[in-house]
């Protein structure tokens, strides 16, 4: 029998999730949701369910899925994880950031450790042919001694630092952070609903001795080879013989100890979700097959985010991991100086849907 589906939210990228549970057979979508009533009808029209509504809580609890896909601004975080529990479901996949805060991250992780429930967070670049082929470059030796990663993003903080550390992290194998230190600068975006800094710039010690460096806003070194804000993303490793990056929109390319070489790609929903989304299945099919954007790797790389944010606000190092939970956003609200700043806001910065 295929996995029942409901998903919350169908804005552009929560019709990117019902449209790829919808191609695999793997699952039915059973319901679609969101608060415009009138988008939820539309939804539901596309795709062919008979159920639509406004209440998330509600429509979990009656359908009983075994997905419950959520799609929302990050300020429903928490109660959306309570909904999907409540409601039964076995995987909750939802959106980056997976919290506003540390603390609420925190009681996000509780909740799923208690019920059991696997969550799965949606960082789907990984599955982009170009991201994957830096990973190749960098796993196979010809870059040498990897000692240092980095990702910049003209975008905000809390649109765009979570893929960066993510993908960081996955050029680093994964390693263990144990500390970072951040400096921030500009108050604009607090009012944002993806409330950050202006610019956060950034260093993050690994435990294996490798060091990462982040920067993040409208003060971050433009990628001028794209076009677009969403897409103007770069992240590589250096190593003792050559480095390899990638660019969010404009492909990869290494100079390695067997010369330069490079490659085309670019972030694209149709090639990255169907992949994303089947292992999901296979993760609900077989516990020895965690999903590889699972809920406990989004988790390390948020408490980095949080850490840099902490930092910025509080000066000083953070120490990782975070013992304690603490509205970091309120902090850059209190301590951030209000003067002006160097930068301008990137072009074409309209909300990201």
């Amino acid at each position: 029998m295929p996995y029942r589906v409901l998903v919350a939210g169908m804005g552009k990228r929560g019709m990117h999730h019902a449209a790829a549970f919808q191609a695999n057979p793997r699952f039915q979508l059973v319901g679609v949701c969101d608060i415009d009533p009138a988008r939820a009808e539309a939804a539901a029209a596309r795709f062919g369910v008979q159920e639509a509504g406004t209440d998330a809580a509600e429509m979990a609890r009656r359908l009983r899925p075994d997905v419950f896909c959520f799609c929302t601004l990050p300020d429903l975080r928490l109660p959306m994880i309570r909904a999907g529990i409540a409601g039964g479901a076995r995987l909750i996949a939802f959106e980056k950031p997976i919290a506003l805060t540390s603390a609420e991250a925190m009681e996000i992780r509780r909740l799923l450790e208690t019920s059991g429930v696997k969550a799965v967070v949606s960082h789907q670049h990984r599955y982009g042919a170009h991201y994957r082929k830096v990973r190749e470059v960098i796993a196979s030796g010809v870059l040498g001694r990897i000692h240092t990663v980095y990702g910049t993003a003209t975008g905000w903080l809390l649109h765009m630092a979570s893929h960066l550390i993510d993908y960081m992290r996955w050029y680093n194998d994964d390693a263990e952070a144990l500390w970072v230190m951040a400096q921030a600068a500009g108050r604009g975006k607090l009012a944002d609903n993806h409330p950050s800094p202006d610019y956060l710039a950034g260093v993050i010690h690994f435990a294996n001795g490798v060091r990462g460096w982040m920067e993040c806003g409208a003060g971050a070194p433009d990628v001028p080879e794209v076009d677009y804000w969403w897409r103007k993303a770069r992240i590589g490793a250096q190593g003792t013989d050559g480095f390899a990056e990638v660019l969010t929109g404009g492909g990869w390319r290494a100079v390695t100890r067997n010369g330069a070489e490079s490659g085309p790609g670019s972030m694209n929903y149709d090639l990255d979700m169907p992949p994303y989304i089947q292992d999901m299945a296979d993760w609900l099919d077989d516990e020895a097959k965690p999903h590889p954007c699972r809920f406990e790797s989004a988790y390390e790389g948020h408490e980095i985010l949080m850490a840099l944010c902490r930092s910025a606000a509080l000066g000083g190092q953070i120490a990782l991991p975070l013992t304690e939970g603490a509205d970091e956003i309120a902090l850059l609200r209190q301590r951030l100086p209000d003067r002006p700043v160097l930068f301008s806001m990137p072009a074409n910065a309209e909300q990201y849907r």
